[in-house]
C-alpha cells in the first residue's frame, strides 16, 4: 500500500507477516515494514531495527555510538471523542499501554508517568501496570505543522486484545462493561484519550528504551461513542499515506 508509491523498489522480503520494501521517492530513501497486528509483534519489529542499526551482526556486539532511526507508524483506529469523526487522523501525542511488556525489561518505573497510569489502571480494573511515553517532540512539531485537514492530537491507548480489551462482547463480557465512557474522562499534560488500537504504546517504549524518533499516525475507520464504522476504510488510509509522504519528502 505505500510502496506503491515509491519511484523505485530495491528490495522487497517477507517473513511470515513481516513484510519489508526499501525504495525510494525522489532522493529520499525509505524502509517500509509491516509489523502485523499487537505489542509483540512490535517488539520483534523495533527490537530487530535496532539491532540492524546498532549492532555488529558479524561480531555480535553492539556498535559504539548511536544511530538513530526515525519512525512512523501507520495505522488504523478507532476514536473514543465524539468530535473525531470518520476520515479524520490522530498524531499520538503519547501512547499508553496496556499489553505488560514494560514489566519485562529492566527500567526506573517512575519514567513512565506511574500516577496517570495508576487512574487507568484503577478505573480498568487491571493487574497489570500500565505505561505511558510521549511521541518524538520533532516529528509530532512536524506533522501538526503540515495542516493536514482533520488532524487531531491526543493519548493513544494500546489494548492487548480486540474484543474485551476494547469494550466489545460477543459470548464473553468485558471486565468494565463501560470503559469506553470511563476513558474519555483522562487527560495528561493538557492531552485527552482520543483513540485506541493494538501497537503504538510499544512503539513509543522501544524508541525510548533504544533512543530512536518515533511518531504514530492513526487513520480513523471506526467511532466508538457514536458506532459509526467507515464503509471504504481502505480509501481513508490510502489518503493518510498519501498526506505522510508528501510531508516526508517535502
Amino acid at each position: 500500500m505505500i510502496s506503491q508509491f515509491f519511484d523505485r523498489i530495491e528490495v522487497k522480503k517477507q517473513h511470515r507477516e513481516f513484510v519489508t520494501h526499501t525504495g525510494s521517492i525522489g532522493k529520499k530513501r525509505f524502509t517500509v515494514v509491516s509489523s502485523g497486528i499487537g505489542a509483540d509483534n512490535v517488539e520483534i519489529v523495533m527490537t530487530e531495527l535496532d539491532a540492524v542499526r546498532n549492532i555488529d551482526l558479524k561480531r555480535r556486539e553492539p556498535l559504539s555510538g548511536l544511530n538513530p532511526l526515525k519512525i512512523i507508524r501507520i495505522g488504523t483506529s478507532g476514536s473514543l471523542q465524539q468530535d473525531i469523526p470518520l476520515g479524520s487522523v490522530v498524531a499520538s501525542s503519547a501512547g499508553v499501554g496496556l499489553d505488560g511488556l514494560l514489566d519485562f525489561y529492566a527500567t526506573d518505573e517512575s519514567l513512565w508517568a506511574p500516577e496517570f497510569c495508576a487512574e487507568i489502571r484503577q478505573t480498568l480494573q487491571l493487574r497489570l501496570q500500565p505505561y505511558a511515553v510521549e511521541a518524538s517532540t520533532p516529528l509530532l512539531n512536524g506533522i501538526t505543522s503540515r495542516l493536514i485537514p482533520n488532524l487531531y492530537t491526543g493519548i493513544t491507548l494500546t489494548c492487548p486484545g480486540f474484543y474485551a480489551p476494547q469494550g466489545r462482547a460477543l459470548r464473553l463480557s468485558p471486565q468494565v462493561p463501560n470503559s469506553i465512557s470511563l476513558l474519555q474522562q483522562f487527560s495528561w499534560n493538557g492531552n485527552r484519550i482520543t483513540n485506541f488500537e493494538m501497537e503504538t504504546a510499544a512503539y513509543y517504549l522501544f524508541g525510548k528504551l533504544l533512543g530512536h524518533e518515533m511518531l504514530s499516525l492513526s487513520a480513523i475507520v471506526a467511532n466508538r461513542v457514536s458506532n459509526e464504522f467507515a464503509s471504504e476504510p481502505e480509501k481513508i488510509v490510502q489518503k493518510l499515506i498519501r498526506d505522510t509522504l508528501d510531508w516526508l519528502v517535502a
